[in-house]
C-alpha cells in the first residue's frame, strides 16, 4: 500500500502492531475485532497530537504508549517471555529533525518502555542503555515503574510453552506469531518534521540477552526530515544485517527513488530472499506513507488530517472508521 503525498501543511501517523499475524483460519471475529479497536486507539492518541499542531516525537510517543498498554501486542504490557520465563523489553526513538535518538534493550519494570528510550535521548548523553543500567536511569528519571505481574499474559506464558515444548520434541514452529512481533509509530506533523518509535518484547523463547532490530537506530527505528522515518518488524537479525531503515533512507537519498519503491525494495528484494520476514512502515518526507510486508499480515493502520482512521490486518482493504 501507498499513500500519495499529503500537503505540506498536513499530517500523517502509520502504526504497526507487529508482522507474522494470526494465521487467517486461526483469527476469530471477536479477536480481529479486537485487534482493529486496538489499532484505532493507537491511531487517536497520536492523531490528537498533530491534530492540534503538536509534534511527530510527540505523536509516535504517544502511539507507540498506546500499543504497549494493550495486551494484545508484543511490547510492555504484552511482551513475550524469554527461553527462562523472564520478559526483556527493547525500544527506541528517534526524531528526524536532528538525528536526536534514545533507546534501551533488555529491560522490564518501565510501564512504558518507549518512555524510557525517549529519556535516554532526551536525559542522558547516550543513545543505548541496556539492563540493570538502564533500569537504574529510568529509577532516577522518575519514570512509572510496574509489578511483574502487570506484564502477565496467559497467552503469551502459554504460547512459551508450546515453543519449549515443540524444541524439546523437535518440531518445526511455522507460527509467524511466535518468531516476532512489534509495536511501532512514525509520522509526519504539521511542520514537516519527521519521527519514529519501535517498542518490543522480541521473540518468543528467544534467548535471554538477545536483541534485535528494534532498538537499533538504522535498522528497526530510523527518521531523518530529509528522507523518512522507518519502523520494522520482523526478523530482527536480518533487519540488522541489511540496515533496513537506513537502507529505505539511502535509496531515496542517494537513488532519487520514492519511498513506496525504495520500501519495498528493501522488504521484498532484499530482506525477504535473505530470510527476513516481515515488514515495515514509513512515512516520506512529502506525507507519503508505505505499508509493506512480505508475510501472512501485518497489523498497520494510518491516519491524515481527515482524521478516518485506516486499518488492517491482512493483504486486504483498510477498515475506514470516521
Amino acid at each position: 500500500m501507498s499513500g500519495s503525498a499529503s500537503p505540506d501543511n498536513d499530517f500523517v501517523l502509520a502504526i504497526h502492531g507487529g508482522a507474522g499475524t494470526i494465521l487467517r483460519s486461526k483469527m476469530t471475529p471477536e479477536r480481529e475485532a479486537a485487534y482493529h479497536a486496538g489499532l484505532q486507539r493507537a491511531l487517536e492518541a497520536g492523531r490528537a497530537v498533530l491534530a492540534e499542531g503538536g509534534a511527530a516525537l510527540d505523536a509516535v510517543t504517544a502511539a507507540v504508549m498506546a500499543l504497549e498498554n494493550e495486551p494484545l501486542f508484543n511490547a510492555g504490557r504484552g511482551a513475550v517471555y524469554t527461553s527462562a520465563g523472564k520478559q526483556e523489553m527493547d525500544a527506541a526513538v528517534m526524531d528526524g529533525r536532528d538525528r536526536a535518538a534514545g533507546a534501551v534493550a533488555g529491560v522490564c519494570g518501565p510501564r512504558n518502555p518507549i518512555l524510557a528510550a525517549r529519556a535516554v535521548m532526551e536525559k542522558s548523553d547516550h543513545v543505548f542503555l541496556i539492563g540493570e543500567s538502564a533500569l537504574a536511569f529510568c529509577r532516577a528519571q522518575g519514570l512509572d515503574f510496574a509489578e511483574p505481574d502487570y506484564f502477565f499474559t496467559q497467552q503469551r506464558w502459554d504460547a512459551l510453552q508450546e515453543t519449549l515444548a515443540m524444541r524439546k520434541s523437535g518440531a518445526d514452529d511455522q507460527d509467524e506469531s511466535r518468531k516476532h512481533g512489534t509495536v511501532g509509530a512514525v509520522a509526519k506533523d504539521r511542520h514537516g518534521n519527521l519521527a519514529a518509535a519501535t517498542s518490543t518484547g522480541g521473540m518468543t523463547a528467544k534467548m535471554p540477552g538477545r536483541v534485535g532490530d528494534s532498538p537499533v537506530i538504522g535498522a528497526g527505528t530510523w527518521a531523518d526530515n530529509e528522507t523518512c522515518a522507518v519502523s520494522g518488524t520482523g526478523h530482527g537479525e536480518i533487519f540488522i544485517r541489511y540496515a533496513a531503515g537506513h537502507e529505505i533512507a539511502s535509496l531515496m537519498r542517494y537513488a532519487g527513488r520514492s519511498l513506496e519503491e525504495s520500501a519495498r525494495t528493501v522488504v521484498m528484494d532484499m530482506l525477504a530472499p535473505a530470510g527476513g520476514s516481515g515488514g515495515v512502515i514509513a512515512v516520506g518526507r512529502d506525507g507519503s506513507v508505505s505499508l509493506p510486508f512480505n508475510c501472512s499480515g501485518m497489523y498497520r493502520g494510518y491516519v491524515r488530517g481527515d482524521n478516518v482512521l485506516r486499518t488492517a490486518i491482512y493483504d486486504e482493504p483498510f477498515r475506514e472508521t470516521r
